[in-house]
C-alpha cells in the first residue's frame, strides 16, 4: 500500500461511515433502527452509537448464520486482518470454493451494519463485537479456538517461555516478547509444525486430537503422564490456572488445516417437501378451513353474547373457564386458547370493566359481523399475522412460576410476527400445492436467525428457554395457519400468499390436464431458496391494508354461496347442506341446537331449544311460518306439535320480583309445585290462590322451576313478559391490543432521508476547517479550535464578521445558545443581518433560519479547502 493510500484509510468506524455514500448510510440504519431514536448529532455520534454493547448485541443475533461465522473468524484473527487470511479462517487450506463464493456476501453485510470497516487488507471487527466474540474462559467461543500464544503466556515466567523455545528447537531470546513471537511463529509454520507434531508419541498427538475442535481447556494432575509431559514442554499446552491447561489458537488451527469453523455454513439448508397437491385441492381446502374458523368465532362470541367468563384478579381466562370453552367450542384447550385469544387481538372481545368484570362482546364484533365473509376472514387473518400475543403460551410459566392463562397478561412474544411472516414466506416460495417438511423449515430459520448468541453461549437477551422461541412459535404458526385457512393440506394457498404480499401463481389455461396429475410425495420436485432474500423494509400500514384486501378478494369466489333454506327431518332435525345466510343461522341458531358440524350441519330441536326461541320473543305462529318459508321439505308433524306443546305451557306461570314470586291462573298448577319436594330449595310460600312468593331470586327460581319440568316465562315490573335477547350484554367501546414491537420500528423513507441530512450537516459542522480567531479584545481572543469547541467573540466583532459574510457569500461557523440553554455549533451561510438578527442558510438544519445575535456566542471563519 502507498503512502497515499495509507492516508486516505479510514482510521476509525466514524471515518469509515464518513466515506460511505446516502444510500449505505440509508441501509445501516434501516437494519439498525436502534441507531436513529434519537437521530444523531453527527457521524462520530453515530459511529459511537454502533459501538456501544446493546446495539452490538441487537446486531449480531439479527445475523444469519455465515455472517455470524464470519464475524466469529474475524474475531480469533489479527486485528486488523486481511481478506485473504479471513477467507483461509473460513475456507481453510484447501479454500472450500462454496465458502470462497459466500463469503463476499457476508464481508459486505457486515461492513453495511457497521460491525466490520476498513480496506479489503485491514478488516477491523468493531472493538464490542470482537470482545463479545473472542474466546474467552468465560465466554466460549463456538469456533472452539482458545487463546493466541500470546495471551496464554501473559503470565508465564520468563524462564520457562526459555525453557519451552529449547525444548522445540529454537534459539533463546533476549526477552519473553520476542520468545513468545518466535513461539507463535513456529506455530503458524506448516512445514515446521508438521515436523514437530511428528516427534510426538501417539497418545500426545490422540491428546491434541480430542482439543481441537473444543473445548479447548483440558485438566492435568500435578504430576502429569509422559504424553502430557511432552505436550507441556514444547508448549503445545499452556497452563492457565493449576490443574487446567489450553490448546493454544495456532496449534489448533494447524491441526484444523486453518480452518476457524468445523463445519462452515455458507449456504441456507433448504425447505424440502414434502408432499403435493393439485393448487385447486390446497385453495379448496384452505376455503373451506376459512368457513370453519369465521363459524367457530361467531360461536365464541355467541357463547359470550349474554356475559361470558370471569376476568382473574391477574387479568386472563381461569382454567376452569378455558375448559368450558374448549368444551363448547368441541375443541383441545390449546386450539380454544388460539380462538380466545384470536377474538381478543381482532378486538371482538374484551373485559366490560363492570365490578363483577366479565368477558363479553365488544360492539366492533356487531360491525364484523356485517361484512362479507371473505373480508371477515382477511380480517382475523391479519391480526394474527401482526399479533404479537402468543396462544401457543398458555399454560406455561412466566419468570416468576406463575401460570400463563389465556387473555392474561405476559404472552406477548416480540418475535412472533417476524417468525410467522417469514414461515408464509418459505411456504409460498415453494412450487405451488407443495406442503414442506416441517423441520426443514424449522432448520432453516435456525440458519436465518442462529439460536446461539454472541460468544457461543446463551445470548444475552434471553434464557436457553428464550433461545427456542422461535421454533416454538414456527410450528404453532403451521398449525395455526392451518386452523385459520392461511394453507391447505399444509401447503400455501392463494389467499395465504396475497396476505404476506407474495405475488399469484400464474395457472395454467387448461387446468383440466393439471386436475388429471395424481397427488403424491414432493420428492421429485425442485427445492427453492438456496439464496437469502433481499432485505426488504417493513410494510406500511396502506401495503398491509392492500394485502388484506387482496386476500379478501381472492378468497371471496372460493367460499360457497349461502343458502337460504335447509331440510327438516322427521327425527326433530334440521340440515343446512351448507353456509346459510346470516338471518336464518341466527334464528335456527337459537330455535335449535347444534348436534354435529362439517361439510353439513345437523340442528336438533329439542323442548329446550323451542322455550329459548319462546323466551327471545317469537311466537308459535312466527316459528311455524319461519320453518314454512325456509323448509325445502314439509315441515314434519312431530316437530308441529313439539312447537305447539311447548308454546301451550310457555307462559302459564309468570315470575318477577318479590325476592320472586310465581304467578299462574291455574292454581291447581300452583298446588303441584308446592306439592313437589324438589321445590323446598326454592323457599316457595302462597300468597293468593294464584301468587307464589319465593326467596330465591328470579333467575334461580326460573331456572328451578325449568328443572321440574315447567316453562315459566320471566316477567317485567309492569307484568310484561320479558324477552331475552342473545346479544343483549355488549362491553363499552375497546380498542384492540396494540402489537408490542421488537425493538425500535423500522424507519421509513422519509425519516431516513431527514435523519441523513441532518446527520451530514451536523458532521459539517463538527469537523470542517476553521480558521484562527483574531487574539485579545474584551470577550474575545480565544482562537476556534478545530476539535469542536465553541467560538468565543465579542458582540461587535461577531456583527462585523457577519455583514462580511453577506458581502462575499462565505460560510461562517458559530456557536449558538438557544432559549432553552442549549449549546451547539452550526455551520450557517449569512444572508441578511438587520435589526439585531442574522437571516443564514442553516448547513446543519438544511434550511433558512433566522437567529437573534445576542444568543451568538462567537463566530470564526472556515479554513479555505488547502488550509
Amino acid at each position: 500500500m502507498s503512502t497515499e493510500e495509507k492516508s486516505a484509510a479510514p482510521r476509525s468506524l466514524a471515518e469509515a461511515l464518513r466515506v460511505r455514500d446516502d444510500v449505505s448510510l440509508a441501509a445501516l440504519l434501516r437494519s439498525r433502527p436502534d441507531l436513529i431514536t434519537p437521530v444523531p448529532t453527527d457521524l462520530t455520534q453515530l459511529a459511537t452509537r454502533a459501538g456501544t454493547r446493546a446495539s452490538v448485541v441487537r446486531a449480531l443475533e439479527r445475523l444469519d448464520r455465515f455472517t455470524l461465522q464470519t464475524a466469529e473468524a474475524l474475531a480469533v484473527a489479527p486485528d486488523p486482518a486481511s481478506y485473504g487470511e479471513l477467507l483461509a479462517l473460513m475456507g481453510g487450506d484447501e479454500e472450500d470454493p462454496v465458502v470462497a463464493a459466500a463469503l463476499p456476501r457476508a464481508a459486505a453485510l457486515l461492513r453495511e451494519q457497521a460491525l466490520v470497516w476498513g480496506a479489503d487488507d485491514r478488516l477491523r471487527l468493531v472493538r464490542t463485537a470482537r470482545e463479545l466474540l473472542a474466546p474467552s474462559p468465560q465466554h466460549p467461543s463456538p469456533t472452539g479456538l482458545g487463546p493466541t500464544v500470546r495471551e496464554a503466556t501473559a503470565g508465564m515466567s520468563p524462564g520457562r517461555i526459555q525453557e519451552i523455545l529449547g525444548a522445540v528447537g529454537l534459539p533463546s531470546t533476549h526477552d519473553s516478547v520476542s520468545a513468545v513471537s518466535a513461539l507463535g511463529a513456529l506455530f503458524a509454520d506448516r512445514r515446521r509444525m508438521a515436523a514437530l507434531l511428528a516427534g510426538l508419541p501417539e497418545e500426545s498427538r490422540e491428546v491434541l486430537a480430542r482439543l481441537v475442535w473444543g473445548p479447548p481447556y483440558g485438566q492435568v494432575t500435578h504430576d502429569p503422564a509422559a504424553h502430557l509431559r511432552a505436550l507441556l514442554d514444547r508448549g503445545l499446552l499452556l497452563p492457565t490456572a493449576p490443574g487446567t491447561v489450553v490448546l493454544p489458537r495456532e496449534v489448533a488451527l494447524h491441526l484444523r488445516a486453518g480452518q476457524a469453523h468445523r463445519t462452515p455454513e455458507p449456504v441456507p439448508p433448504p425447505v424440502e417437501v414434502a408432499a403435493s397437491h393439485r393448487p385447486q385441492v390446497v385453495d379448496a381446502t384452505a376455503a373451506g378451513q376459512a368457513l370453519a374458523a369465521l363459524a367457530t368465532v361467531d360461536e365464541l362470541l355467541k357463547e359470550w353474547d349474554e356475559g361470558g367468563p370471569a376476568v382473574l384478579r391477574a387479568g386472563g381466562l381461569s382454567v376452569r373457564d378455558l375448559k368450558r370453552t374448549a368444551v363448547a367450542l368441541d375443541v383441545p384447550e390449546p386450539v380454544a386458547a388460539f380462538w380466545v385469544e384470536l377474538a381478543y387481538g381482532a378486538g371482538l372481545i374484551a373485559s366490560d370493566g363492570e365490578a363483577d368484570e366479565r368477558y363479553a362482546a365488544t360492539p366492533a364484533y356487531d360491525e364484523w359481523r356485517e361484512l362479507p365473509p371473505a373480508e371477515r376472514w382477511a380480517h382475523l387473518a391479519a391480526v394474527w399475522l401482526t399479533a404479537t400475543r402468543t396462544p401457543g403460551v398458555v399454560g406455561g410459566r412466566d419468570a416468576k412460576d406463575r401460570t400463563l392463562s389465556a387473555l392474561g397478561p405476559n404472552l406477548d412474544r416480540s418475535a412472533a410476527p417476524e417468525v410467522r411472516h417469514r414461515v408464509l414466506a418459505l411456504l409460498a416460495g415453494l412450487p405451488e400445492g407443495a406442503s414442506p417438511v416441517e423441520e426443514s423449515v424449522l432448520a432453516r430459520l435456525r440458519w436465518e436467525r442462529p439460536l446461539r448468541g454472541p460468544g457461543g453461549g446463551q445470548r444475552e437477551t434471553g434464557s436457553s428457554r428464550d433461545d427456542d422461541l422461535r421454533s416454538r412459535i414456527a410450528r404453532w404458526t403451521l398449525s395455526e395457519a392451518e386452523l385459520l385457512g392461511v394453507t391447505g393440506r399444509g401447503a400455501s394457498a392463494a389467499p395465504g400468499r396475497a396476505l404476506i404480499g407474495a405475488p399469484e401463481a400464474p395457472r395454467p389455461a387448461a387446468e383440466t390436464a393439471a386436475e388429471a396429475e395424481p397427488e403424491g410425495p414432493g420428492d421429485k420436485l425442485p427445492v427453492r431458496h438456496h439464496r437469502m432474500p433481499p432485505a426488504v423494509s417493513p410494510p406500511t400500514a396502506a401495503e398491509r391494508a392492500a394485502a388484506t384486501a387482496t386476500a379478501a378478494r381472492l378468497l371471496a369466489p372460493l367460499f360457497p354461496e349461502p343458502l337460504d333454506h335447509v331440510l327438516l327431518q322427521a327425527d326433530l332435525t334440521a340440515v343446512a347442506p351448507g353456509p346459510l345466510v346470516r338471518d336464518l343461522a341466527d334464528v335456527l341458531g337459537v330455535l335449535a341446537d347444534v348436534e354435529s358440524k362439517g361439510g353439513a350441519t345437523v340442528y336438533r330441536f329439542t323442548p329446550g331449544s323451542v322455550r329459548r326461541a319462546l323466551d327471545a320473543g317469537q311466537s308459535a305462529a312466527d316459528l311455524h311460518a319461519f320453518l314454512a318459508r325456509h323448509s325445502r321439505t314439509p315441515v314434519p308433524q312431530p316437530l308441529t306439535y313439539l312447537i305447539d306443546d311447548v308454546a301451550r305451557r310457555h307462559g302459564r306461570l309468570r315470575v318477577g320480583t318479590a325476592s320472586a314470586y310465581v304467578r299462574c291462573d291455574d292454581d291447581a298448577t300452583l298446588d303441584e309445585i308446592l306439592a313437589d319436594k324438589r321445590a323446598a330449595g326454592l323457599g316457595l310460600r302462597r300468597l293468593a290462590p294464584t301468587v307464589l312468593a319465593a326467596q330465591a331470586d328470579p333467575a334461580a327460581l326460573l331456572d328451578g322451576l325449568r328443572a321440574l319440568g315447567f316453562a315459566p316465562a320471566a316477567e317485567s315490573a309492569a307484568g310484561d313478559v320479558l324477552i331475552a335477547r342473545a346479544d343483549s350484554h355488549r362491553t363499552p367501546p375497546r380498542t384492540a391490543p396494540e402489537p408490542v414491537p421488537d425493538g425500535p420500528p423500522a424507519p421509513d423513507d422519509t425519516l431516513l432521508s431527514a435523519a441523513i441530512r441532518a446527520v451530514r450537516a451536523g458532521d459539517l459542522a463538527s469537523t470542517t476547517p476553521r480558521k484562527p480567531g483574531p487574539g485579545g479584545g474584551e470577550g474575545g481572543g480565544e482562537d476556534a479550535a478545530p476539535g469542536g469547541t465553541l467560538p468565543r467573540t465579542g458582540a461587535a466583532e461577531t456583527l462585523a464578521t457577519m455583514q462580511a459574510a453577506v458581502l462575499t457569500g462565505e460560510a461562517l461557523w458559530i456557536g449558538y445558545v438557544n432559549a432553552e440553554g442549549a449549546a451547539s455549533q452550526r455551520v450557517i451561510a449569512p444572508i441578511r443581518v438587520e435589526g439585531g438578527f442574522v437571516t443564514a442558510y442553516d448547513h446543519t438544519a438544511d434550511e433558512v433560519r433566522t437567529y437573534p445575535l445576542h444568543r451568538v456566542t462567537g463566530v470564526a471563519e472556515l479554513a479555505d479547502d488547502g488550509g
